[in-house]
């Protein structure tokens, strides 16, 4: 990904029945330059895809959303539209096996829709674009804890936004270049040693950081990772 498709606008659906969700989106993503749609309902949700569907980059969906319920509004989605690339909201994921389910019709990542506002717009970059290699499609959880990462023979220290199976988001003004090689160390909380793993970046924008997508990992570190996200992923869901 380029400086420039960094910073090209690009339109979001967010699909809630809750105000608070939506708007706290809709600012976020607005105010990082881009377009944002908001609907309350399954049918609203339809109704907007048909009517602007070739304009739309992402779809941020609620499943539980007033009339449209599931994997079900899922599939009806992908028979409309194929385009879009789908996060879902975290809280609204009944089981693991939906979550299977849901990555069988293109869900590409996974936000929680309580996330601080500053939060949001790094949750939702990787999939704005439509590099494939930049995005991860595992469940991500916040997380705003200490790294290092040393490039070269720099060594540079930041704040993670979040962490999933494959990577990391990480705060910064000054990100690498996307390609770019590091080696990252952190700390998970409550962990008795730092993760030490080979990485290379993802995505890069200085409004917000940069993904760095871990490469070389030993599995027991990658057990400590899965572990900490799959126990804090169903941590906040909607009844």
């Amino acid at each position: 990904m380029t400086a420039a498709a960094s910073l090209a606008a690009r339109t979001v659906l967010v699909a809630d029945d809750t105000a608070f969700v939506r708007d706290r989106f809709k600012v976020a993503i607005e105010g990082a330059g881009h377009k944002a749609l908001t609907v309350r309902t399954g049918p609203e949700l339809l109704a907007q895809l048909r009517a602007a569907a070739p304009s739309i980059d992402l779809i941020v969906l609620d499943l539980r959303l007033p009339q449209g319920n599931g994997v079900a509004l899922l599939r009806t989605i992908r028979k409309l539209n194929e385009h879009p690339a789908v996060v879902v909201f975290s809280g609204t994921i009944a089981s693991s096996d939906e979550v299977r389910q849901l990555e069988t019709l293109g869900v590409v990542g996974y936000v929680n829709e309580y996330s601080a506002v500053q939060n949001i717009i790094p949750s939702l970059i990787p999939h704005l674009f439509r590099d494939s290699s930049n995005r991860r499609s595992s469940p991500r959880v916040v997380l705003g804890i200490p790294v290092a990462y040393r490039f070269g023979n720099t060594i540079a220290g930041a704040l993670t936004l979040n962490i999933s199976h494959g990577g990391l988001a990480i705060r910064t003004t000054s990100p690498l270049a996307v390609d770019a090689t590091a080696r990252v160390r952190f700390r998970l909380p409550g962990g008795k040693s730092e993760i030490d793993v080979e990485s290379r970046i993802a995505w890069a924008d200085r409004r917000i950081g940069m993904g760095v997508q871990f490469t070389k990992i030993t599995p027991a570190d990658q057990a400590h990772i899965d572990n900490y996200v799959r126990s804090h992923f169903f941590s906040n869901r909607k009844a």
